[in-house]
């Protein structure tokens, strides 16, 4: 039934990143990046803001380091996420177009979700609990696991810790090194395009530029077949 139907494929679950699929906060994470290296005299460009999109904290550190900003790396990374995190703390989140609306869906359809992202856990959380009983049952934050995106690691912590097979699951993503890690996890992959542009990238299964307007029965419609493959292989 499932190979004569593959438009009516529902995943198993829905593994969303946060950091620009979710809220916007890229502008704010490269404000932070601004505001520190202009602290410590350090030359940083519009650019050099663009390139760190989807990266995990530890390597955004490293490359601020790099640049003449005078820290460690974790002192980085705390004085980023409170940046980040204070600006979004009380406040109405920036959600992004759509993404809130299906979030809340999909758990009212019984479609399990978590939310995948390199930030740490504390920030992670002011996002899921915003959602409350309507949002995310699982949190993997970037302290959560050793190897960052594009590395696999979060999405298949994601998908264990609900109990479900990656290659079951739909990932929503907005950066090429998300998208990496989603496809390398197995999950089929929706790339949102926002910051940077994800045309030209190889990987993902569905492109959007937007999710506004996209609701449950529009991503099983988009996603259906490729869960469908993914079924078929496994079967065999």
């Amino acid at each position: 039934m499932t190979a004569q139907n593959p438009d009516r494929v529902l995943p198993a679950a829905v593994l969303w990143d946060m950091d620009g699929t979710l809220i916007d906060t890229e502008p704010i994470w490269q404000q932070s990046q601004v505001e520190l290296t202009a602290r410590y005299g350090a030359e940083w460009t519009h650019e050099d803001g663009l390139s760190l999109v989807g990266s995990g904290l530890e390597r955004s550190g490293e490359i601020l380091r790099d640049k003449g900003v005078d820290m460690e790396v974790e002192e980085i990374v705390q004085w980023m996420t409170d940046y980040v995190t204070e600006r979004l703390d009380g406040e109405e989140l920036p959600w992004r177009p759509g993404a809130r609306e299906l979030v809340e869906e999909l758990h009212d359809r019984g479609v399990p979700t978590a939310l995948v992202t390199m930030s740490r856990r504390k920030m992670a959380l002011v996002a899921a609990e915003a959602l409350g009983a309507r949002g995310f049952r699982v949190v993997v934050a970037g302290d959560d696991v050793d190897r960052p995106k594009p590395f696999p690691d979060a999405y298949l912590a994601a998908a264990d810790a609900l109990g479900v097979e990656a290659t079951a699951c739909v990932a929503v993503e907005d950066s090429a090194t998300g998208v990496a890690a989603a496809v390398a996890s197995g999950a089929v992959t929706v790339a949102v395009e926002h910051i940077v542009p994800l045309s030209e990238i190889g990987g993902g299964d569905v492109h959007l530029t937007t999710l506004d307007g996209v609701d449950v029965d529009r991503l099983v419609e988009l996603t259906g077949p490729a869960l469908a493959a993914r079924t078929e292989a496994v079967a065999r």
